[in-house]
């Protein structure tokens, strides 16, 4: 089966963003005071064949937790589409 894997990777909770935090004070520069705590992260896409969907997570969470994350700073979730 082919399946699209979607994966989102955000910098941990407890762990400082500077991206996130430079782009919090430049919606404040543009008038947008509203918006604050600002996250910056990844999303990640790709497609895949595996057996079935049990063996397409094992798969993308391999390739999350070996590459795509670096688990110290980061954290991820994914989710898997069939096609």
């Amino acid at each position: 089966m082919k399946f699209e894997a979607s994966i989102n990777i955000m910098p941990q909770k407890a762990l400082l963003d500077p991206q996130g935090k430079a782009v919090t004070g430049s919606m404040k520069n543009i008038g947008l005071d509203m918006i604050a705590d600002v996250r910056v992260g990844k999303h990640i896409t790709f497609m895949l064949e595996a057996a079935d969907e049990n063996s397409a997570s094992v798969i993308v969470k391999e390739a999350c937790e070996k590459l795509l994350a670096n688990l110290i700073m980061e954290s991820y979730e994914f989710s898997l589409k069939a096609i």
